[in-house]
C-alpha cells in the first residue's frame, strides 16, 4: 500500500514537473534561438514601434506600449531608460522588470 502511494506521488510530481518545463515551439520558418540570443537582443525605446515594445517588455500590453510611443512622439527621444517613468502607466516596478531588455541609442 505504501509503495502505491509513493509511486502515485512520484507520478503526480513528474507530471507537474513535465508541464512546468514545456517550451513553445517556434513558428514555421522561424530560426531557433538560443537562450543567449533571446536575452542579448535589447530594444531601443527610441526606435521601437508599439508592437515591438509590447512583445519585448514584461507587464506592458498594447495600451502601455502605445502610450510609450505617444509620449516619445510628443516629447522627443528618451535620453535614458529611466525616462520611461514619465510615461503614464509605467511605474518603477515595470521599469525595473524591463531595464535589462531596453536601451537608448
Amino acid at each position: 500500500m505504501m509503495l502505491v502511494r509513493v509511486l502515485s506521488l512520484l507520478f503526480v510530481l513528474l507530471g507537474f514537473a513535465g508541464s512546468a518545463i514545456a517550451v513553445e515551439a517556434p513558428a514555421k520558418n522561424e530560426p531557433l534561438k538560443t537562450a543567449a540570443q533571446q536575452v542579448a537582443k535589447k530594444v531601443d525605446i527610441n526606435k521601437a514601434d508599439a508592437t515591438t515594445l509590447q512583445d519585448a517588455m514584461v507587464g506592458v500590453g498594447e495600451m502601455k506600449a502605445k502610450a510609450i510611443v505617444a509620449y516619445r512622439d510628443a516629447n522627443g527621444a528618451f535620453s535614458s531608460v529611466d525616462d520611461l517613468l514619465q510615461v503614464k502607466g509605467i511605474g518603477a516596478k515595470t521599469l525595473e522588470a524591463n531595464r535589462d531588455r531596453l536601451i537608448v541609442e
